[in-house]
């Protein structure tokens, strides 16, 4: 593992990836200065093992890039004490704490109650992975549900294991609703939204089945008003709903296309006025203007590395804590591409950031602190 230097400092905003190593499996830590540039810090086990460049089905082209067809495969809780990751080949999930320089420290590592999970989410001291199951279970999938005490470490919630809208649905995303009293999972090959309702013990009642307006649901992102954000991986298109209290999805904009390849993973500009999808197999980012009533339109594009350079195919996605910044994982180079984001929500390319000197297929999930 290598250290970077002295001008690493406490109030460092810091950006995380994972390697999803078939052998170890990895978080890769960089410093972000305050002009949102990057700097290599370390890479830290996660005592788990990644599926490399396997893909967790047969559902997607096994071509070393998006292998766990998922957003959220790395994650922050919302007040940044702890970062999750899924090992999808070894069927578990491990938990860091974040110290005060950014550094992850692994506190606990557990099964992920089921085969396969590809992404997991926090909400107070409530954590809910998605588990796309295997070859040996007829892909069984499900989400599991966690308490997560003040230390990191994860109980298992008796009674938590739920189905999704049917036996072999495969999971891309698990979020819980800005008020956590529901959950959300895209189903990428049912093309199906799955709603659940949050018990007061944690265990979850439902699912209640929506469709998915478009085709390959499998980034989903909440507003704070509650408007979901959903992109489609075979539409290439992204869609917004409102989410009713009984669980049911109400179209607002339905499959907006950009006209380009593979719109898979999502994340809005702080003040919401914009979202940023990635076209990964067209290695560029499409902003998307979002009306205050949730309405959406496309407004432009710009390539994830500059022109002239080997392509970058974007795929995870965060914007920094100020609201200045913007990171896209290349899932086929492992590297970040850096971008300063405008008042007109427009991109400017600042950086291409690496761990390693050479290309590095595999890597899934991006958060950013």
């Amino acid at each position: 593992m290598r250290i970077m230097s002295n001008n690493f400092h406490a109030r460092a905003g810091m950006v995380y990836m994972m390697t999803n190593n078939e052998v170890m499996n990895q978080v890769v830590a960089f410093y972000m200065d305050l002009n949102g540039m990057l700097t290599f810090v370390g890479s830290y086990p996660t005592y788990g093992r990644g599926t490399g460049t396997k893909e967790v089905s047969t559902a997607t082209a096994n071509d070393g890039v998006d292998p766990l067809a998922s957003q959220g495969a790395l994650t922050l809780s919302r007040d940044g004490s702890f970062l999750l990751a899924v090992n999808a080949g070894s069927h578990s999930i491990s938990s860091f704490t974040i110290t005060e320089r950014g550094v992850p420290l692994l506190v606990d590592v557990k099964p992920s109650g089921g085969a396969q999970p590809n992404s997991v989410n926090v909400f107070g001291n409530l954590l809910y992975v998605s588990n796309v199951g295997n070859a040996a279970n007829n892909f069984a999938s499900n989400i599991t549900g966690f308490q997560i005490d003040n230390n990191g470490r994860l109980t298992p919630i008796p009674g938590s294991t739920h189905s999704l809208s049917n036996f072999n649905a495969q999971p891309a995303q698990v979020l819980f609703t800005p008020d956590g009293s529901k959950i959300v999972v895209s189903e990428l090959t049912s093309n199906h939204l799955s709603v659940f309702h949050v018990n007061k013990n944690g265990t979850l009642t439902g699912p209640i089945v929506n469709d998915s307006y478009g085709q390959g649901p499998l980034g989903v992102y909440f507003l704070s008003s509650g408007i979901l954000l959903v992109t489609e991986a075979v539409s290439n298109t992204l869609s917004s709903y409102s989410l009713s209290n009984d669980g049911i999805l109400h179209v607002i904009s339905g499959s907006v296309p950009n006209g380009y390849k593979t719109a898979c993973w999502v994340v809005t500009t702080r003040d919401e006025r914009f979202a940023y999808i990635t076209n990964t197999l067209s290695g560029n980012i499409s902003t998307y203007q979002i009306d205050p009533n949730g309405a959406l339109s496309v407004v432009r594009h710009i390539t994830s590395t500059p022109p002239g350079t080997p392509p970058g195919l974007p795929m995870d996605v965060g914007v920094s804590k100020d609201g200045r910044h913007f990171y896209t994982l290349n899932g086929n180079q492992g590297t970040i591409s850096v971008f300063n984001i405008q008042d007109d929500g427009s991109l400017v390319r600042l950086q291409v950031a690496a761990w390693t000197n050479f290309p590095y297929l595999g890597s899934q999930g991006l958060a950013v602190l």
